[in-house]
């Protein structure tokens, strides 16, 4: 009787998925779901902040039109855009409207980047924007931030050895996770390097609006700059709008792919952004509210990493968005996490961030969601954690 030919085993996966590392934070938040457990790992605004009442009214407008319930250009409603593209500063024909700024940042590296193109990050790491390029198989090389932001000395000697990168992504104002805003000298530099070597910015700005310390910076800007910016830290997660901001025709080369993957956004959500956007004392007074609360519980946090660990930790005060970059020198915060869940609180290990560099002794910690009452409580249990001796040195 003939043999049955031998079948090798065929991945289920592609070959572009087997790189992309998974996201710890997003497989992290079933676990601070439980209950008791005070989370400092996810990085989400505070839910009763959110302005609801202020959306439904929105909402109740939108749903006025029929048209709001039509489908839309891919590239965004015009009404929309028009809000946005006033919001931003910029003209609407350099605007395109995404499913949260996620969405962006992958369609531009689908847009942009080749197999083996080379693409360069802050190390840490923005998760989503390594997984964004690991998908289109790109080369990720990883620099050390700085104090100042973007490191531009490891940028400058990368350049100088011959690599010619396809673009530079950085997180420039509170930047996830270290919190770091990047300074003037740093933004002039970048896109200094930008013009004479002709790779792409791609500046991530979620957090720019939730500065509660300090003047703002100048933004980046050029013609080789794309901004990224969003609604779901100042409004809504849930109303997954988000905007890219670029030349026209990097516009149109993200719209022609946009048009593959969801043909357009929601009209609905793009429209009852709009409304908020386009009600500028309402949403100024709204940005006064969260910015206030968050000032309040970045101390509350930091103070109480003062009372409970001293010099044990070591940290930079937050100056705005939602996250402290903290170090423990000696503690493995991987292992720590173990400990830190049976006493019911939760961060993200440094690890988490890492592309090259050795992050084993840091943890991000998110004081946006928790009341400084809860913080001060979740920062206790931590030094718990840490006193109980479980964790492993690094």
């Amino acid at each position: 009787m003939p043999q049955s030919p031998t079948i090798p085993a065929i991945p289920i996966e592609s070959a572009a998925l087997r790189g992309v590392r998974g996201s710890a934070i997003r497989d992290l938040l079933a676990v601070t779901e439980r209950p008791g457990v005070l989370s400092l790992a996810g990085g989400l605004p505070a839910t009763e902040l959110i302005p609801a009442e202020r959306i439904a009214d929105a909402a109740t407008r939108v749903l006025g039109h029929r048209d709001a319930l039509q489908y839309t250009t891919s590239r965004g409603a015009a009404q929309a855009r028009d809000a946005v593209a006033a919001h931003e500063g910029v003209d609407a024909d350099r605007l395109l409207l995404t499913h949260g700024s996620q969405q962006a940042l992958s369609l531009l590296a689908l847009a942009l980047v080749d197999p083996g193109d080379v693409v360069v990050v802050d190390d840490p790491v923005y998760v989503g924007a390594l997984q964004a390029f690991q998908s289109v198989r790109a080369d990720v090389a990883a620099l050390p931030i700085t104090h100042d932001g973007t490191n531009i000395a490891a940028l400058i000697r990368l350049l100088d050895s011959g690599v010619r990168p396809r673009l530079v992504h950085t997180v420039s104002n509170f930047h996830n996770p270290s919190g770091v805003t990047a300074s003037p000298t740093t933004r002039r530099r970048l896109t200094d390097l930008a013009d004479t070597y002709g790779f792409w910015i791609v500046d991530d700005d979620p957090y720019g609006r939730l500065r509660f310390d300090g003047p703002a910076p100048s933004p980046i800007v050029g013609e080789r700059v794309i901004r990224l910016g969003s609604a779901s830290k100042t409004l809504a997660p849930a109303l997954r709008v988000g905007w890219l901001s670029a030349t026209p025709a990097i516009v149109g080369l993200v719209e022609r792919l946009k048009q593959s993957a969801d043909l357009c956004g929601s009209t609905l959500n793009q429209l009852m952004v709009a409304d908020l956007l386009s009600d500028a004392s309402w949403f100024d007074a709204h940005i006064g509210t969260i910015t206030s609360a968050y000032a309040a519980r970045a101390h509350a946090l930091t103070a109480a990493l003062d009372d409970e660990l001293g010099t044990r930790i070591e940290y930079a005060s937050p100056t705005g968005g939602m996250f402290c970059w903290v170090r423990l020198p000696g503690i493995d915060t991987t292992d720590l996490l173990g400990v830190a869940l049976s006493h019911d609180v939760a961060f993200v290990p440094g690890a988490a961030f890492s592309v090259s560099s050795d992050l084993a002794e840091y943890a991000r910690l998110s004081f946006a969601t928790l009341s400084p009452d809860s913080l001060r409580e979740a920062v206790h249990r931590l030094s718990a954690a840490i006193d109980d001796g479980a964790h492993s040195t690094v």
